[in-house]
């Protein structure tokens, strides 16, 4: 039980690690309408949403990923958790990943 739960927590820190350095090197939208944007005008390449993100705005998102043929990852945090480690002081429900720049984030995603 001990060594799944370490498992875990070092996947959640590549992931914030990998995240960090999209922030950095890539480009990105955060939110709901411009990762919908992004979807649409099929920009995306990953897209990422929080644990506590609504069960609609979830469904429909995945939805447009599905149309999209886009990776969508469900982040292990909440909103505030996904806002830091994207680096900002506010919350963010979802984003997407348009250039991952020096990022391995989109071929080295781990399986939920």
């Amino acid at each position: 039980m001990v060594a799944s739960s370490k498992k875990t927590k070092k996947t959640h820190e590549s992931i914030n690690n990998r995240l960090a350095l999209v922030m950095k090197s890539g480009k990105y939208t955060l939110g709901y309408k411009t990762v919908l944007k992004t979807l649409r005008s099929s920009k995306a390449k990953l897209v990422i949403i929080s644990n506590n993100c609504p069960p609609l705005r979830k469904s429909e998102i995945e939805y447009y990923a599905m149309l999209a043929k886009v990776g969508v990852h469900h982040y292990n945090g909440n909103n505030v958790d996904l806002g830091t480690a994207c680096g900002k002081y506010y919350r963010v429900c979802c984003l997407s990943v348009i250039d991952a720049g020096d990022s391995d984030i989109i071929k080295n995603m781990p399986d939920n």
